[in-house]
């Protein structure tokens, strides 16, 4: 596939797998094979579109009204960067705490490699301790003061 055609891949990923939540895009746009890192841990794997779709799940049992935006899209050769934002609203407990209830906003960047016009590697690098403050999940410990003797 030529570059602008990979491009129009990750734009219709990002569009149909969050923004309409079309799980059958998963399967068609994600190679059997496919492999994509850093979605939740920084060097765990996720092997396949039904491994996704449990990723995908897992986000949207914590998060609805999911809105990506692509800010930025650039290609070279078989791979396409994704620059990008989704605002959602904390609404279940897929975290382990109860649901906020907040608006938040986190943001990252997709590189995938495409083949055959499937994706078969992804790495995600995205905020997620944005998106931890922001629900409440996580806070920050009140700085340490030093006594001066």
């Amino acid at each position: 596939m030529s570059v602008p055609e990979n491009i129009s891949l990750m734009k219709r990923w990002f569009r149909e797998v969050w923004n309409e939540g079309n799980t059958k895009t998963v399967h068609e746009l994600l190679a059997p094979d496919g492999v994509a890192r850093g979605q939740s841990d920084p060097h765990g794997e996720i092997h396949g579109p039904d491994e996704f779709l449990a990723f995908v799940e897992s986000i949207r049992a914590s998060f609805s009204e999911i809105h990506t935006v692509i800010e930025d899209v650039f290609g070279a050769e078989d791979k396409v960067v994704v620059r990008w934002s989704a605002t959602m609203t904390h609404s279940g407990a897929g975290l382990g705490v109860p649901a906020s209830g907040k608006r938040i906003r986190v943001s990252g960047i997709t590189i995938a490699r495409i083949r055959n016009g499937q994706v078969v590697e992804g790495w995600d690098n995205w905020d997620q301790l944005s998106m931890l403050r922001q629900t409440g999940v996580y806070r920050e410990a009140p700085p340490l003061t030093a006594k001066i003797a």
